[in-house]
């Protein structure tokens, strides 16, 4: 016995043996990975350096207020020894939006984001007394609706701006008469810009976003940040919570347009769990559904879309069958752009003056790669394995929606419930691709992210009939 488990022994160090000295150089990687691969300089049109994060892989090159950005020239561009990239010296750019650039070493990689910033002065929030102002950044307009009550002949402004903005004129906002409109210079190096500042005195809005909260604070970030931009850069807005609708508080009579954009953290799939997180909107819905019948008009937003149900929108009664959704703080990064297909919906009035990629006029893109996403989705999956609907216009004929938008495999992500018979018009937009927060992510040099903001401008323009 003994002798067999030497021999045993044995056999097993050979073969050790054996193994060890086939793990000679020979089969060591051949992949070559200790290069670098930095940008350590750029320079472009000879007077504009980067300033780089070889941490974050970004580098940011400021240039003045009005520079033309679409052919910049690659003057000096310094790398790591032995290292290439995608662009080099000489090379003529399109910088008018953030443009990738890997860099290569061997077998080793890593890219950079560049992205080239004008000279900025903005006035990003605008209040009169405490009342917000809708900004209008194109035409550099703030527009404040103020109550009869109050006296616009002594108003104190307080205003955010963009770092390293200041106010130029006037040299005190306190007490200000705005029974004419009163202008607000801002600077910021090369940029100097004069926003007119409009008031107009009514106790109602035209456009109100509804939540469940009882004030903007208190929304969740997803919500908040919708919010905010309505307040900033929609004339004639509001906000308002259910509580207060069902109340009787807020005056309706020249509302156009409520809007309600409803995130829950993970998600929902089903009517029940509507209600369990909605259940404030269950208290309003008597006054929601008077409105609409009276021809008021609703946009209705991931899965706020449930709510054309309660309102007696559909036909069959049913909500959307294909939804689920992630946690803001753990939410994917993309790794490339994110879209929806419109296919012959391109002329649709929510669909225009989009950012849109060459040929690519049947998709809508909402955010580039890097943006953190939760994709709450709620759509309608058709299709006969399950779902209730085998074709599109099966759907609409059962459902009484009109498919507007569309996922990639044929499920609808944007409807509309069309006028009808006194009642207001209805549009809703489930698709993933809808996101305004981006958890811990700076969407400012995103390419498409305006893209939402656009879409829903003109989702309320339509609905107001403009």
């Amino acid at each position: 016995m003994k002798t067999y488990i030497n021999k045993l022994y044995l056999l097993c160090l050979t073969l050790f043996l054996v193994l060890m000295s086939g793990c000679n150089n020979e089969n060591k990687s051949s992949l070559s990975l200790e290069g670098d691969t930095f940008i350590n300089k750029i320079v472009l049109d000879e007077q504009y350096e980067g300033v780089i994060d070889n941490k974050n892989g970004s580098i940011t090159i400021g240039v003045p207020y009005s520079y033309d950005t679409k052919a910049m020239t690659v003057s000096q561009l310094e790398l790591s020894e032995g290292a290439q990239a995608t662009i080099k010296i000489g090379d003529k750019v399109n910088f008018s939006f953030p443009q990738s650039v890997k860099v290569t070493n061997g077998d080793a990689f890593f890219d950079y984001t560049i992205s080239v910033k004008h000279d900025d002065a903005r006035i990003l929030s605008f209040k009169l007394n405490g009342y917000v102002g809708s900004i209008n950044q194109d035409n550099h307009t703030i527009s404040v609706r103020i109550p009869t009550t109050e006296n616009i002949a002594s108003l104190t402004a307080s205003l955010e701006m963009n770092e390293g903005t200041t106010v130029v004129s006037p040299a005190d906002y306190s007490a200000l008469d705005y029974s004419s409109p009163v202008e607000f210079v801002v600077e910021n190096n090369t940029a100097r810009i004069t926003y007119t500042v409009v008031v107009t005195q009514s106790d109602a809005a035209e456009v109100i976003y509804v939540g469940l909260a009882e004030n903007v604070d208190a929304l969740n970030p997803e919500e908040k940040e919708a919010v905010n931009w309505m307040l900033r850069n929609v004339s004639g807005t509001q906000y308002a919570s259910f509580s207060d609708i069902a109340k009787g508080v807020v005056d309706l009579s020249e509302c156009k347009v409520m809007w309600w954009h409803l995130h829950i953290d993970g998600g929902i799939d089903n009517m029940e769990k509507f209600d369990q997180n909605a259940a404030a909107s269950l208290s309003a819905i008597q006054t929601m559904k008077d409105f609409y019948e009276a021809g008021g008009s609703l946009l209705l937003t991931r899965f706020a879309t449930y709510y054309a149900v309660k309102l007696g929108a559909t036909l069959d009664g049913n909500n959307p069958n294909n939804c689920w959704g992630q946690v803001e703080e753990s939410g994917e990064i993309t790794t490339g752009p994110w879209s929806f297909f419109i296919e012959s919906n391109s002329g649709h009035a929510l669909f225009q003056n989009l950012i849109m990629n060459d040929g690519e006029n049947d998709k809508v893109y909402t955010c580039d790669a890097g943006y953190r996403i939760t994709n709450s989705t709620a759509q309608w999956h058709i299709g006969s394995d399950w779902g209730g609907y085998p074709t599109q216009a099966d759907w609409e004929s059962r459902h009484g929606g009109k498919a507007i938008g569309f996922g990639g495999d044929g499920s609808i992500v944007a409807w509309e419930y069309l006028p009808k018979d006194g009642r207001g018009g209805i549009v809703c937009i489930g698709s993933g691709c809808y996101d305004w927060y981006a958890h811990g992510v700076d969407v400012s040099a995103d390419k498409y992210h305006g893209n939402v903001a656009k879409m829903t401008e003109n989702a309320i323009n339509y609905l107001k009939g403009e």
